[in-house]
């Protein structure tokens, strides 16, 4: 999967995962200056573990992974995400789910443009223009 910076570029992060997004900032505001591992954030959330690793691992902007101590490994806020009140990370979580879907919506005209391009030029007429 192609990357930039570390971001998985083909892959909408915050699309269609605003309520998991925001739940799982809602388990940290909950125990705040603690690093939590998976499971207990999926314990607070009531998400499956493999969501929740899904969601911390995808979004380096709102969740920074700790170095493993006695085997396990952690998450936290990032420090820009914490500084935050909870309204301003739930208006930056929105913001970008609607990018992402602008994003995909002009991906989706550019397509139909090219194919409304190919049909038109496929017509007879079009040798006279």
């Amino acid at each position: 999967m192609p990357q930039f910076l570390g971001i998985p570029l083909t892959r909408l992060r915050f699309r269609g995962r605003v309520s998991s997004l925001l739940a799982i900032c809602d388990a940290f505001r909950q125990q705040p200056n603690v690093g939590l591992h998976p499971m207990q954030i999926s314990k607070t959330t009531g998400l499956s573990m493999a969501t929740v690793m899904a969601r911390l691992d995808e979004t380096p902007e709102l969740f920074v992974r700790l170095p493993k101590r006695d085997g396990l490994t952690r998450y936290r806020m990032a420090t820009t995400a914490a500084a935050k009140s909870p309204d301003e990370v739930e208006a930056f979580i929105h913001r970008e789910a609607r990018r992402e879907t602008m994003t995909l919506y002009a991906i989706g005209a550019i397509v139909l443009a090219v194919l409304g391009m190919a049909l038109v030029m496929s017509f007879p007429f079009a040798d006279y223009f």
